[in-house]
């Protein structure tokens, strides 16, 4: 027998023993492979949002080895984008990428784990979940609808709207119609706005249209990357509702209590490293093409709220998250938390983040 013949009839002697002992293994491996449904309320590769909900998926993936893969369905193409929440609880989806306020009308908690106005930046929500006891408030407060939430990232601190008209007084904002969200939108309506919420999809429409005079969305990534620049001129910064509002990752409790601990800690860490591609995205993007923003699009007049209307609607904002924490027991315990943790983050920063910022303006010139 040649060498080359013995060596190759060795192999396929091998190859048919170890098929022998491999196989019960790879069948073993084939069945315990899972792959979960994700919905979001973003359009499909939407930047920012849609984006790290993709990377979210590719990070469970790739660290379970293919045993937990994720396949995305964007807004509309599973579920319309604000039934995300009830596809997760009935297991039509296993998990969604969205954000807690669009879920506010089963428990008007979920206001504090996505944004208070004045309220946590977008480091001090990501503290304050994990690290403060805002984790443990929030799985409780989603309990009753079956699903388990993670903390995935921010936006940072985001824009107050393009306007049609400028807002030089109180007066400038009764009568007007603006899509804004959240509790925002609830201290706008008091200072007599009409408040309307459209998903991410349809507000560059509805301003078009005029079906709205007004509209936030972000910030200035994602706002010019929807096209809000060419249906209102006049660009409020920085948002007063939105100071770092929070992303979430939430699952089926079921579903998630079923895995396995090292593939229920691949959830949770990529969740974590989504926080961090998330906001670092996002804080890229914006310095970009906020630099790059007035001199592409010359008729964007930027501006900011008067001070007659930021105390008002710091009042409303008093007002209003006084009312939802009054609505029952544990959205007071959720609201005690987060004041309590707000004001220590308020005297902290005033000393450190605002200073800095200060003394970097006084240098560098901006």
């Amino acid at each position: 027998m040649k060498r080359r013949d013995f060596l190759t009839g060795a192999a396929a002697a091998g190859t048919a023993t170890g098929a022998a002992t491999l196989a019960a293994p790879a069948v073993a491996r084939a069945k315990a492979a899972t792959e979960w449904k994700m919905v979001t309320t973003w359009p499909k590769n939407a930047p920012g949002v849609g984006v790290n909900a993709q990377r979210f998926a590719d990070f469970v993936t790739e660290m379970s080895g293919g045993r937990l893969t994720i396949r995305l369905f964007a807004a509309g193409e599973l579920v319309p984008p604000f039934e995300c929440l009830d596809a997760v609880q009935a297991d039509t989806a296993q998990v969604a990428h969205s954000t807690p306020y669009y879920w506010v009308g089963k428990s008007p908690a979920l206001n504090y784990f996505t944004t208070v106005p004045f309220g946590l930046m977008a480091t001090e929500l990501s503290a304050w979940i994990h690290f403060g006891g805002g984790q443990a408030l929030w799985e409780e407060v989603y309990a009753p609808f079956n699903v388990v939430p993670f903390y995935a990232g921010s936006s940072g601190v985001q824009s107050g709207g393009w306007f049609n008209t400028e807002i030089n007084s109180l007066d400038d904002l009764k009568g007007l119609k603006m899509r804004i969200a959240g509790m925002g939108g609830e201290v706008m309506r008091r200072l007599g706005v009409a408040v309307v919420l459209t998903p991410p999809g349809e507000i560059q429409p509805s301003l078009m249209s005029g079906a709205v005079d007004a509209a936030e969305w972000v910030g200035p990534w994602l706002d010019i990357a929807f096209g809000l620049q060419k249906a209102a001129k006049y660009y409020y910064v920085p948002a007063f509702h939105e100071p770092g509002p929070g992303l979430e990752v939430i699952v089926n409790k079921e579903r998630f209590q079923a895995l396995p601990d090292d593939l229920k800690a691949i959830v949770r860490l990529a969740a974590r490293a989504t926080c961090e591609t998330t906001l670092a995205d996002f804080t890229f993007h914006n310095i970009q093409v906020f630099s790059e923003m007035r001199d592409t699009f010359p008729d964007i007049e930027l501006r900011t709220f008067p001070e007659e209307v930021i105390r008002a609607m710091g009042e409303k904002t008093l007002e209003v998250i006084e009312e939802i924490a009054a609505e029952d027991a544990l959205t007071r315990r959720v609201h005690d938390a987060f004041v309590a943790f707000n004001r220590k983050a308020e005297a902290y920063q005033a000393s450190f983040d605002l200073a800095t910022l200060r003394m970097r303006q006084m240098v560098m010139g901006g």
